[in-house]
């Protein structure tokens, strides 16, 4: 399993996302933050963004992965349907983002941030476990 929502609030949107290491953990939050913005199966993989984003340990890092990509969507009008973290440690990632230029038509739920509500990473059994809130 990628990733699981576990609250639907009329304000928040809160999911879970696996992985067996803290690569697949990130690419599957984004994977599951871009469920809630866009329709991932229907848009492209067509344009490579590079990312690099940095934090003050795991937790932070993953935040400010998240609020990034929601700026890129802001910023540059882009939808991803599929994430790739090259490199990882505690406090830095760089990864590429691929998808399309934003067509409403692929549109999901506008998400406005991460939000601090439930927000946690922790060590499993089976990997990793990140629990995310976005506002919407």
């Amino acid at each position: 399993m990628r990733f699981r929502f576990v609250e639907d609030l009329t304000s928040d949107v809160v999911f879970e996302a696996f992985g067996k290491n803290t690569n697949e953990l990130f690419e599957n939050a984004a994977f599951a933050l871009f469920n809630v913005i866009s329709q991932p199966e229907k848009v492209s993989s067509d344009i490579e963004k590079k990312v690099s984003v940095e934090g003050s340990d795991l937790k932070d890092l993953m935040f400010n992965w998240l609020q990034e990509l929601i700026g890129l969507v802001d910023l540059e009008n882009m939808f991803f349907s599929k994430f790739v973290v090259d490199e990882i440690s505690e406090t830095k990632l760089k990864a590429k983002c691929f998808g399309e230029e934003a067509d409403p038509a692929k549109g999901g739920t506008l998400v406005k941030a991460v939000t601090y509500y439930k927000f946690n990473i922790e060590k499993t059994d089976d990997g990793y476990k990140a629990t995310v809130s976005l506002d919407i």
